[in-house]
């Protein structure tokens, strides 16, 4: 990233421009071990996304990776979706995906 670049989320490819909300998604949830394991910069809605489809044991146990995420079929459909939008684009996301245990 060059000075005065937007960095890139990862997730959506989309560039995070300053007006944006966001945040640092830990690849392994902290209460799982990854305190100090690598975390990467996304869009607020993006990793609401992830945490309103996966469960933290879900993320630690297959879900630890961007490659990982893209994969899954929910979040596949809304990063599609979110692709189609204005990069400071933030919405609630619905919670309602991820199985309760």
């Amino acid at each position: 990233m060059t000075p005065g670049e937007d960095p890139i989320c990862p997730l959506c490819k989309r560039p995070i421009p300053p007006r944006a909300k966001r945040s640092l998604h830990h690849l392994v949830p902290r209460l799982k071990g990854g305190a100090g394991g690598p975390v990467v910069l996304l869009h607020q809605i993006c990793h609401n996304e992830i945490h309103a489809t996966l469960s933290e044991a879900e993320l630690a146990r297959g879900y630890d990776s961007i490659e990982a995420l893209r994969a899954h079929p929910r979040i596949a459909r809304f990063v599609s979706w979110v692709a189609r939008r204005n990069p400071a684009f933030h919405s609630r996301s619905d919670g309602r995906g991820r199985r309760r245990r």
